[in-house]
């Protein structure tokens, strides 16, 4: 069972291997629809020699036809011209039947120019239907190529965000948190202990001044040294 996992891993790998020595796609793109329109090019041209041919074939088509008509009235003047007496019967007989021979060769001529001028006809046709399904395609290759461009942009974008995140390590991110909480907790606990040194550096006068309204005390004195200097005697107070 280990060995055809192996043998499964070995195929893995090497088919990703191969997709990633294939061509860029948007390059292989780019030269498929260069050679569609090459095709293109091709397409158009045999397009108009091919209508050029049939065009040709119906103009001479309706020429043989135009002799065979001009035969038939030359025909019928040769015979009028006998039958008027202008021109000798068996003279008029035999202009009139080489006449009668040029019409059915021009006859002959316009069915197979007519025969010819339907082929054409049906290539004109099959050549326009293939110019059209190249230019659809075409259209629809650059479509397909914007759409791709577009996709490689994003997926590119996303790769290098992703790659950004995959090399972010975690662990000392979180190591260098811990650090730093623990430096503001020690910066916090000495604020406070320079706060409690502070408090605890109050004078011992300023507890006693405190403690027995130092104002007031100095007040009576004053009072006392002014009444003694206007021969005032103090008056205990009963």
């Amino acid at each position: 069972m280990n060995f055809f996992k192996r043998l499964f891993k070995i195929g893995e790998a090497e088919a990703n291997s191969a997709i990633d020595k294939m061509e860029d796609p948007i390059k292989m793109t780019e030269q498929g629809i260069r050679d569609m329109k090459t095709d293109l090019e091709k397409s158009l041209e045999a397009l108009a020699q091919v209508k050029a041919m049939a065009i040709r074939s119906k103009n001479e088509t309706e020429e043989f036809i135009a002799k065979a008509e001009d035969y038939q009235q030359k025909a019928m003047l040769l015979l009028k011209k006998a039958q008027n007496g202008d021109l000798d019967t068996s003279e008029a007989d035999r202009l009139a039947k080489e006449a009668l021979v040029k019409k059915e060769e021009s006859m002959q001529h316009a069915t197979r120019g007519k025969e010819e001028s339907e082929k054409f006809d049906n290539s004109v046709s099959q050549l326009e239907k293939n110019v059209y399904e190249i230019k659809q395609n075409i259209s629809k290759w650059e479509n397909e190529l914007k759409t791709l461009k577009a996709r490689v942009k994003v997926s590119t974008a996303t790769k290098n965000v992703n790659k950004q995140m995959a090399e972010i390590d975690s662990s000392s991110t979180v190591s260098m948190l811990e650090r730093m909480k623990d430096k503001v907790n020690q910066e916090e606990a000495l604020a406070e202990a320079y706060g409690d040194i502070a408090n605890t550096s109050k004078s011992i006068d300023e507890e006693i001044d405190k403690a027995i309204d130092i104002t007031e005390t100095n007040a009576e004195d004053d009072l006392a040294k002014l009444k003694e200097q206007l021969g005032l005697k103090n008056e205990d107070k009963s």
